[in-house]
């Protein structure tokens, strides 16, 4: 088994780099309009990856191209956001990483007009998305000048905003998000047998059986709330008339020999991970704001001693310099 750096950004690009799964996204989460003037049955997935390496643990990336059903093509930009922080900058970043996209055109497609590119963020933190949808709100200017101000909008999909039963498409999709939309829920345990269950129909196929699997290694190895036991009862849940062959050969793979070994990664990730969350939400609760540079240097630190020391440090220091300070003396880079 690979190691698992980042569970969630593996999940997400296996999920969705998947072609009938990213045609089912595009066709329901874009806005109508939109949607009606694509031809889904031309979308491409693309290898191509336009994340910064220092914002690799914050966000990971799809692009997919789609023919317009007229004439032209259009890129459907996705960008996950897959932590429980909040990006104000969201919107500058989106537009790097366009920048980066029609670059590239520009030296395949010398001569031709630029394509359109639709940015859409697919939010599952825990966190209320409180960040403007337009590009130009970053800027401070009188009026008269905002006519210099480049703008855009991105499309916000925040998994918070929709019950269970607003999830639309296809059984893999809607596996994929009611996981996503619980992942951090206390009753994630509870849910699992009720997630898996929808894709019980694809189970006779190999494809079915890969999904299962993607589900499972990201469960395993992206939260401590669920262990080995509760994992081998989901699956012997869903997979309880699948025959007698198939459950002992799915578990021995699956949970003995692979989850086994992510749960051990995912536990430490995942302990690392909820440790400085924890920190930055006590600076968040005690001084009303979250400094990029406090964020920054906390989300880089590795030791948890170190982290838990922060915690205390947080929860006692006088005031947002005080606490700078202190990671400064920590020999950490602000």
């Amino acid at each position: 088994m690979t190691d698992i750096t980042n569970p969630h950004d593996r999940f997400f690009k296996e999920a969705l780099s998947r072609q009938e799964v990213a045609r089912d996204f595009v066709a329901h989460y874009l806005p109508g309009d939109i949607s009606a003037l694509l031809d889904l049955d031309s979308l491409m997935v693309r290898k191509d990856s336009f994340v910064d390496k220092e914002l690799g643990e914050h966000f990971s990336d799809l692009l997919y191209s789609v023919d317009l059903k007229q004439r032209g093509l259009v890129y459907v930009y996705l960008l996950f956001e897959h932590k429980s922080f909040v990006e104000r900058l969201i919107s500058f970043h989106l537009l790097r990483y366009m920048l980066r996209i029609w670059e590239q055109w520009l030296k395949q497609e010398k001569g031709k007009n630029l394509p359109a590119i639709i940015p859409i963020v697919l939010y599952h933190g825990r966190e209320k998305w409180n960040v403007s949808l337009k590009f130009c709100d970053l800027f401070e200017a009188p009026e008269t000048l905002k006519r210099f101000v480049p703008d855009f909008r991105y499309v916000l999909w925040d998994l918070s905003l929709y019950s269970d039963d607003k999830i639309k498409g296809a059984v893999t999709l809607k596996a994929m998000f009611l996981l996503l939309k619980h992942f951090f829920s206390e009753d994630l345990s509870e849910r699992l047998p009720e997630i898996l269950e929808l894709l019980r129909d694809l189970l006779d196929r190999r494809s079915g059986l890969e999904y299962l699997e993607t589900i499972l290694r990201y469960v395993a190895s992206g939260t401590d709330q669920i262990g080995k036991q509760e994992i081998d009862e989901a699956l012997k849940m869903v997979l309880a008339d699948k025959g007698g062959g198939i459950m002992p050969s799915l578990a021995e793979q699956w949970i003995q020999q692979g989850i086994d070994q992510g749960i051990d990664q995912g536990i430490k990730q995942g302990m690392l991970q909820d440790a400085r969350e924890m920190v930055l939400e006590v600076v968040l609760s005690r001084f009303g704001m979250t400094p990029e540079d406090i964020s920054r240097v906390v989300k880089s630190i590795d030791d948890r001693d170190v982290l838990r020391s922060l915690l205390r440090q947080a929860i006692s220091c006088e005031n947002l310099e005080a606490f700078r300070k202190i990671l400064a003396r920590r020999d950490v880079h602000l």
